[in-house]
């Protein structure tokens, strides 16, 4: 199996993205955004999740198969969240009797 080479700068170059986007994120929590401060969060841990799994998980380099595993696994991640959430939200609606 061939190994990709990636170059130290791209390595310096994502951290670097990481710590401006952890920055962004406590820069952001000082602002009162209302019900948006979750949802900026959110996005940018998204982000940084992504940078961390394409590039120091070495997924963009890899082959079609582990990007089908990548992807079967977000997809069963929506799966539980929304079936959780679903629990969640639906909780109030018991009635009794």
């Amino acid at each position: 199996m061939a190994q990709h080479i990636v170059p130290t700068r791209v390595y310096y170059g994502i951290f670097a993205a990481l710590m401006v986007c952890t920055g962004l994120t406590v820069w952001i929590a000082f602002f009162d955004l209302g019900p948006l401060n979750v949802v900026a969060a959110l996005v940018i841990a998204v982000f940084k999740a992504v940078l961390v799994v394409l590039f120091f998980m070495h997924v963009r380099y890899s082959t079609r198969l582990t990007w089908a595993v990548v992807t079967g696994s977000v997809f069963w991640l929506g799966i539980l969240l929304t079936l959780t959430l679903g629990d969640y939200l639906t909780r109030s609606w018991r009635t009794y009797g």
